[in-house]
């Protein structure tokens, strides 16, 4: 049983301008949320290291760090100057979150990272960012002369991405749903990874990312609930099989392409209408990945997944469905509403 009080993290600003998003992220820091969050998705927000600078310049406590940021639209190298020169304005309190890639890669036109891909880009730059020279096959060997230990996390649902993120990283993010035996599988492959890598088990620290649906109308609730059900199986099938689920509809590309559902059943403009087009999901697959309804029911939800975990989680990224308007509401939107109604009750539910 997991006890420890997790360091809980947002990944929604409004981004509308640099400006305002430092704003809103020192907004974020005052009203008590731990760490800010910012997606490298370059055709849908703007430069990711510009705006965790200004937001390093404008915060004195929240963790910063890119999720996620990825191997394709970025050289390996750039991304690790980048990271290392957030950490000059913000020492210590800098996590570069590092993936395959998802909508910032198709969007562009490009592939996701192959597991190898990503494996060896994380060993890179967990080479450079500790300083150490580095072949690249250049006439000389690459090093990074402003290099900063900055700890690199992976974000992962997959096995095989679990297993050799416990092998490399410093930390990982699982992103799996709320289910249990999705959790505990998941931790399971991150130790086998770092054993079979000569790590201690628990010297990988984790993280989790939950799709939380603030939303007090249980029935949109659960029907956006069923939305993020599919993204996870559309993305990972696998993940149905640990708690034992089916799929009893048609191919999730058929319904999207049927149903106009874009880009995909997580990121869709319309959450109601994606989330009705997989009405057959039953409430206890929605349950299975996506936190739901009203500030109770989320508190609720939330102390069972931490507290049922085989291990403690230093990072829990509470990801906001639907996303919040920009700007959100300063007393009634998301952002505020959580770290007023539902932090506080977890952190003394949780010992803290």
């Amino acid at each position: 049983m997991a006890t420890r009080v997790p360091r809980f993290g947002l990944n929604r600003f409004d981004s509308r301008s640099v400006r305002a998003f430092a704003d809103d992220v020192r907004r974020v820091e005052t009203l008590g949320w731990d760490a800010a969050w910012q997606p490298d998705s370059q055709l849908r927000r703007r430069d990711t290291y510009v705006m965790l600078a200004a937001a390093a310049l404008n915060t004195d406590r929240v963790t910063l760090g890119t999720l996620l940021a990825n191997p394709m639209n970025r050289h390996p190298t750039v991304t690790a100057s980048s990271i290392a020169t957030i950490d000059e304005l913000a020492p210590g309190r800098v996590v570069l979150g590092w993936g395959v890639g998802d909508t910032a890669v198709r969007l562009a036109g490009l592939r996701p990272a192959r597991v190898k891909e990503l494996e060896d880009s994380t060993r890179l730059m967990r080479a450079l960012l500790d300083g150490k020279e580095v072949e690249v096959g250049a006439v000389r060997p690459a090093r990074l002369p402003h290099h900063r230990p900055v700890p690199i996390w992976i974000a992962a649902g997959g096995p095989r991405t679990l297993k050799m993120a416990g092998g490399v990283a410093d930390g990982v993010f699982i992103r799996v749903g709320t289910h249990a035996a999705n959790i505990a599988t998941s931790i399971e492959l991150i130790r086998a990874g770092a054993i079979e890598a000569g790590r201690a088990p628990d010297s990988v620290r984790l993280g989790a990312i939950f799709h939380t649906v603030l939303v007090d109308d249980p029935r949109r609730a659960l029907t956006m609930a069923k939305s993020m059900a599919a993204g996870y199986y559309e993305y990972s099938p696998r993940l149905f099989d640990p708690p034992g689920f089916t799929w009893p509809g048609p191919d999730p590309e058929r319904l999207k392409h049927d149903h106009q559902v874009w880009p995909d059943f997580h990121h869709a403009v319309d959450l109601e209408h994606s989330g009705r087009v997989v009405d057959f999901l039953p409430t206890e697959v929605a349950d299975g990945f996506a936190l739901r309804g009203g500030p109770a029911d989320i508190v609720t939800q939330l102390v069972d997944v931490l507290s049922a975990a085989p291990a403690a989680f230093d990072h829990v990224v509470l990801h906001p469905i639907p996303n919040p308007p920009t700007p959100d509401d300063p007393e009634r939107g998301y952002t505020a509403r959580v770290a007023r109604e539902i932090l506080p009750a977890v952190r003394r539910a949780l010992g803290g």
